[in-house]
């Protein structure tokens, strides 16, 4: 399955162009489609360019039911669909209690109606039909100006010339000459606040209920924030009303300092600072192994890896944000090399967190059937959640698989990380039973003493990457939702020295005293380094697994 997942990539990678995005849909049936999320500085700036919209035939289609909305929210989008949205149309809204920009399409009119409520500073820029007078005039005088075309055609009997020049501008004959007509009938227009409300943009038609036009927002220095852009088909909504369409549309987003949205610009420098201090606490716990190797285990080496391996996947992240901020998208060799350590690292993850749950080589040398399956759940899981958190990041929001395999990802997430903490329930059963019964009630008792511990660390650190972290950014402002991120990384850097420091390979440690019977899960044997534990028995086992003798000291 991860071999599969990695052959993945580079067709994962062309489907979006990160913060540049090319959104095509077709025969869509969905009343809103959410376009995307960003957050924006003062001067920073969305151009739209619709494409193509196709609508069934006009006779069908209502006007005042079709367009775009740009809405700021008050926390992250994730919580902008309110059930408002599901029960009245939003391009028919005469007010609201937050800044909202609609852009209504009508087909009959050709032009798109703007409104705006509470948009303060912001400047909207479009192509705008020019007067009707103007327009009479250049009714009157096209054949006056298109008298280079008619008028050739009496001096120079020119008549194709004049038809060519009509529809250079498109590709298509009849559709050439109308768009020739509108982009003639159209000019540049700049409006900043309440001036927006009632504008009316040129709605350009080219083919057979096919549409398209432009308009680009810089944001002022009052309403900056948090925006989600959404599609609208009202007419999907009505009750027994299926009115299928397709979307062929391109969006630019950008702030000031780059393509990346407000809460996302310092990630670049927080991935790389974080993996300077994934780095160091790995050398550090390196040279503790190499300190300590007659007390070391293969699972010690495994936890390095883990450290290793998280540091490098930081680095590549950072690299992927970092070109994502000056290129507008991932460069496709430093995206497949963070995907890829991502997977290594999400799956050493679970595995080690599993292997140290279940006493595996500190207590034991083998694994029960119960926790073989544990094994065989979690790790194709994880395996999968990678997979889905691969397809998010390179999806469109827009799509209409993104919100499935985001569902996906937090189911799948959220049952790994409980079913981490079966073994180490197990361990600590085990330990409760064992001190009461083999008369090695010491030791025992410390060890279930340092795996509660360790349970409650797990449960912790679970508790704040996937809730905590989640709260924090959707409380906080807009350009501090980073903080979600720098929280993930500090308890997960925090986890790691803290399991690292409990399990560290030392002769006073605890959790390295005492291996367990294979079979039973009982203790066999007393490693007894430190002067403290003289004088615990020890037993002998037999090729049959039989006490042989105890030790003459007792």
């Amino acid at each position: 399955m991860a071999r599969v997942s990695l052959l993945l990539l580079p067709v994962l990678l062309s489907v979006t162009q990160a913060r540049i995005h090319r959104l095509f849909l077709r025969n869509e049936t969905r009343f809103v489609v959410h376009l995307n999320t960003f957050g924006y500085f003062v001067n920073g700036t969305l151009e739209v360019k619709l494409v193509s919209l196709q609508l069934p035939a006009e006779g069908s289609t209502d006007s005042s039911t079709v367009g775009f909305s740009l809405a700021r929210s008050r926390v992250n989008g994730v919580l902008s669909y309110t059930a408002e949205d599901t029960e009245t149309c939003t391009l028919l809204k005469s007010k609201s209690d937050d800044t909202l920009i609609l852009f209504t399409i009508d087909p009959h009119t050709r032009s798109v109606e703007v409104k705006s409520f509470n948009e303060k500073d912001s400047t909207l820029t479009g192509y705008k039909e020019k007067t009707q007078g103007k327009e009479a005039g250049k009714g009157e005088a096209g054949k006056g100006e298109a008298g280079k075309g008619e008028a050739g055609k009496g001096e120079a009997g020119k008549d194709e010339a004049g038809k060519g020049e009509a529809g250079k501008d498109e590709a298509g004959k009849d559709a050439g000459k109308e768009v020739k007509e509108k982009s003639v009938e159209t000019e540049v227009v700049s409006v900043t606040g309440k001036e927006m409300y009632g504008l009316k943009l040129a709605l350009i038609k080219f083919k057979e209920n096919s549409y398209n036009f432009t308009f680009n927002i810089t944001i002022g220095a009052e309403d900056q924030g948090l925006y989600n852009l959404n599609f609208h088909n009202c007419r999907n909504m009505r009750p027994g009303v299926l009115s299928p369409y397709s979307l062929n549309v391109e969006i630019v987003e950008k702030n000031p300092a780059g393509f990346l949205s407000a809460a996302e610009i310092p990630l670049p420098r927080l991935y790389i600072s974080m993996a300077a201090m994934f780095l160091t606490a790995a050398v550090v716990w390196t040279y503790t192994l190499l300190k300590h190797r007659y007390s070391v285990f293969k699972i010690h080496w495994l936890m390095a890896a883990l450290a290793y391996t998280k540091t490098i996947s930081l680095v590549f992240h950072s690299i992927n944000y970092h070109f994502i901020n000056k290129e507008g998208h991932p460069i496709e060799g430093w995206a497949v090399m963070y995907y890829i350590t991502h997977l290594l690292k999400g799956a050493l993850l679970f595995i080690t967190l599993a292997l140290i749950g279940t006493g595996f080589a500190f207590v034991k040398y083998i694994l029960s059937d119960k926790e073989k399956k544990i094994f065989m759940i979690v790790i194709p899981l994880q395996v999968l959640a990678n997979v889905a958190y691969i397809i998010i990041e390179e999806t469109e929001e827009a799509s209409s698989e993104y919100a499935l395999w985001r569902e996906i990802l937090f189911l799948v997430d959220l049952i790994c990380c409980g079913a981490i903490l079966f073994p180490v329930v197990w361990s600590i059963r085990h330990l409760q039973e064992a001190s009461t019964t083999d008369g090695k009630a010491a030791i025992n008792l410390e060890k279930l003493k340092l795996f509660r511990h360790y349970y409650v660390m797990i449960v912790c650190y679970i508790y704040f990457t996937r809730i905590i972290a989640i709260l924090l950014k959707v409380t906080v402002p807009f350009q501090w939702q980073w903080c979600q991120e720098f929280l993930i990384e500090v308890s997960t850097l925090v986890f790691f020295v803290l399991t690292g420091f409990k399990f560290r390979p030392a002769s006073n440690n605890p959790y390295l005293q005492l291996p367990q019977d294979e079979e039973d899960l009982e203790m066999d044997e007393v490693v007894t380094e430190s002067g403290a534990l003289e004088g615990i028995s020890k037993v002998k086992k037999t090729s049959n697994g039989r006490e042989r003798q105890r030790d003459p000291a007792l």
